[in-house]
């Protein structure tokens, strides 16, 4: 648990840093690359590459290349078409996600979950009710796709992990999430990047330094490792506490005008949708006599 509290303490600023000092200035695709360069040759240095099976090193790079090197592509893109806030308020359907997958696992498909996902869509509306665009629906979209990655991520890693050799340390083999995410974000950037879009200052240098090596390296690491600590509810709960962290931050620090009125109405719509979920879960296991 302590894991996950202090990474979303981590988390907290970097929705604000890349909002205020990145989107829009440096190339996203360039911002991904860096961060995952700068991640993966934190542990390359302990990477170990003949302690795994090659079964769980392609596991490994598979896991980064979504809940990583996949889930960064969108997420950068979601801060060209909305705002901060309204980019960690699109962040609270990840919980939603991991029992979807799970249904998906199990061979089962639950059609309330498509109730609470259109009040989702309701409380999205809300929060920009005078100002709807395609753009916003895109960018609405584009945050759901990548929490879509990370929920599928943290669930893969959940079933992976018990099945590493338990003779190594995780973080001598960990380098390989990097890798994955690597392979996803180097052709990105070759493809669709932006030469002319690089940082210019010292400050934007030093924020996706700041990003790579502690908020990517040591966060992912550190969140993955405590995912494994947690029953599945709690990793739940961490999922959606980065939301008024982030939140908190921004309104306080960066984003002083902003509607809180109808950013707290349109949240307050979208966190009933996740309350209503978890209500429902909660009953149905009961009534099928599951913990």
């Amino acid at each position: 648990m302590g894991y996950l509290i202090g990474v979303t303490t981590l988390w907290a600023f970097s929705f604000s840093l890349i909002g205020v000092y990145l989107s829009g200035q440096v190339d996203s695709y360039f911002a991904v690359l860096t961060r995952i360069v700068l991640a993966a040759l934190v542990f390359l240095i302990w990477l170990r590459p003949r302690r795994l099976p090659l079964a769980h090193v392609l596991g490994l790079m598979a896991i980064g290349a979504v809940q990583l090197g996949a889930m960064y592509i969108g997420f950068y893109q979601s801060f060209l078409l909305l705002s901060v806030p309204e980019v960690l308020l699109f962040t609270i359907f990840t919980p939603l996600y991991i029992t979807l997958i799970d249904d998906i696992l199990k061979r089962r498909f639950t059609p309330f979950y498509l109730l609470t996902a259109a009040l989702a869509v309701l409380g999205a509306a809300v929060i920009r009710y005078a100002d709807i665009s395609d753009a916003y629906w895109v960018g609405f979209l584009v945050v759901q796709s990548s929490n879509l990655c990370f929920a599928v991520g943290q669930v893969a890693y959940r079933h992976l992990a018990p099945r590493l050799p338990q003779e190594v340390a995780h973080r001598h083999v960990f380098g390989w999430f990097y890798l994955g995410a690597l392979c996803v974000a180097l052709p990105a950037f070759w493809l669709f990047g932006d030469v002319t879009a690089l940082p210019t200052t010292s400050l934007q240098w030093g924020i996706l330094a700041w990003l790579g090596i502690v908020a990517s390296g040591l966060g992912y690491f550190l969140w993955n490792k405590g995912a494994c600590r947690v029953d599945a509810g709690t990793l739940a709960i961490m999922n959606n506490a980065l939301v008024p962290a982030g939140l908190l931050v921004n309104l306080l620090i960066w984003n002083r005008d902003a509607d809180v009125g109808r950013l707290a109405l349109g949240g307050g719509i979208l966190l009933a949708s996740l309350l209503i979920n978890t209500w429902w879960r909660r009953r149905h296991q009961a009534s099928l006599g599951i913990a």
